[in-house]
């Protein structure tokens, strides 16, 4: 076993395999609540999860565990991970839970947090939680029995969710006559998001909307968008939204059937800020993944567009830092800073719509803005893994490789974290120059790492 639980979105695993055990989330539970307990006060905490059948299990452990501490839990069911951000702070919880493993398959889990303010934990929070359940005697710090938590079921959360959405919307606008295609993943957005557009006014295709703890992900959502493409088309709809398990990933379709990707989204929306003048520093902040054409879009309109490590937390983090309001990854989260802590398929989905609405302009006229860059991408197996600077031949041929380029075009090396492979991809205009220095910058990573 190993001494860190968390990865970048939290806990992760099969069922009933380490770390996603009943053992090891009561564990959680009792750290978590002595971690955040802070003197005799009551404090509270937001429980949510997303359709799997294990969700009964491990919300069941951490609630134990919670209350076990002094801690009240409020039960809210399934619902959006950005639904529990926003509930943790509307409630003025000190801690919000979600149990859901996104946009994997139902045998799988996950459990993550957000702080008071809905934000993801801090990584040294994390580390500190985690040695704590894994200490072989943790000294566990309980209340006298008076002190023991409660547990509650709050049957308002949807309705507050909703609520919250709907008013991210204008006022002075409706979805009157538009036609949404919309895909739950049989997730944790069912019971919430087609509400959220039929009470704007919208017509409504729901698909994935019958959860059976089983089927969660299951050839649906944000993962097959083809299956929204093609119903889209079928309906002659205006938009397709696909979501995944848990909602806070979106990936749209236009009126055409046409996929868009988070990059695509993100120039959308960060060309209405600017146009608009609410786009702070003009300042969009994405990761390493996102292609070079989104890059060359922002610094074409004066704009900046600020990297990070893969991982939304990430992207957050550096907002905070920079004082942006917009940012996301190519995989489809985008957060809107103004209105959410966290990335939230369903308000990116009504901020497409508005834009939409406010320029009477269909979907596929806006969602051309960037072009992506021919991206090749090579796997080296190799067997050391140091850093690529320190080995002279490999610093000298990125270099070579990024002169020859120039400003539109880059390369991005990094190791698997499961396998003994570096992976090397190449980004530029031209797609036969793009293949052939990536073949060339595979060979040199082969020589230097055997």
């Amino acid at each position: 076993m190993t001494d860190r639980l968390f990865g970048t979105d939290g806990l992760r695993g099969q069922v009933n395999i380490f770390p996603m055990t009943p053992e090891i989330s009561l564990r959680l539970g009792l750290a978590a609540g002595q971690y955040f307990r802070n003197g005799s006060k009551r404090h509270r905490v937001v429980i949510g999860k997303d359709t799997r059948l294990s969700g009964y299990v491990f919300e069941t452990a951490l609630t134990s565990g919670l209350c076990a501490t002094g801690m009240d839990v409020f039960l809210v069911g399934p619902l959006p991970t950005p639904a529990i951000s926003f509930l943790t702070r509307n409630m003025r919880a000190d801690l919000g839970v979600v149990i859901s493993a996104s946009h994997n398959p139902f045998m799988d889990n996950g459990i993550k947090f957000f702080d008071r303010e809905g934000f993801k934990l801090a990584d040294d929070v994390e580390d500190e939680i985690s040695r704590l359940v894994m200490a072989e005697d943790p000294k566990w710090s309980f209340p006298p029995p008076e002190q023991v938590g409660r547990a509650y079921k709050i049957e308002d959360s949807r309705g507050r969710y909703i609520v919250y959405l709907k008013y991210s919307f204008p006022q002075h606008l409706t979805l009157d006559g538009v036609k949404v295609v919309l895909d739950c993943a049989n997730g944790a957005a069912y019971g919430v998001a087609p509400y959220v557009f039929e009470e704007l006014g919208a017509k409504v295709v729901s698909l994935g909307v019958k959860p059976n703890g089983l089927n969660i992900n299951d050839k649906c959502g944000s993962l097959y968008p083809e299956v929204v493409a093609n119903m889209v088309r079928e309906e002659g709809a205006d938009i397709g939204l696909a979501l995944d398990g848990d909602a806070d990933r979106l990936i749209v379709v236009d009126e055409k059937g046409d996929i868009m990707d988070g990059d695509q989204m993100m120039a959308v929306c960060a060309q209405d800020l600017m146009n608009r003048g609410r786009l702070a520093g003009n300042t969009l902040v994405t990761t390493v993944m996102s292609n070079m054409a989104l890059e060359v879009f922002m610094r074409d309109r004066g704009g900046r567009l600020l990297r990070t490590q893969v991982g939304d937390r990430y992207v957050v983090e550096a907002m905070r830092r920079e004082g942006a309001v917009l940012g996301g990854e190519q995989s489809g989260h985008l957060i809107f800073m103004d209105y959410s802590t966290t990335g939230d398929g369903l308000l990116a989905g009504l901020q497409l719509l508005r834009i939409m609405r406010e320029r009477e302009t269909p979907l596929s006229e806006l969602s051309h803005l960037i072009e992506p860059f021919p991206q090749v991408l090579r796997n080296v197996h190799v067997r050391r893994k140091v850093p690529f600077e320190e080995v002279p031949e490999i610093h000298r041929a990125v270099e070579a490789v990024e002169r020859e380029l120039g400003d539109r075009g880059r390369v991005l090396l990094r190791y698997s974290g499961t396998e003994s492979v570096a992976r090397v991809m190449v980004e530029g205009q031209d797609e036969a120059r793009v293949a052939r220095l990536a073949a060339d910058l595979a060979q040199v990573l082969e020589r230097g790492l055997r």
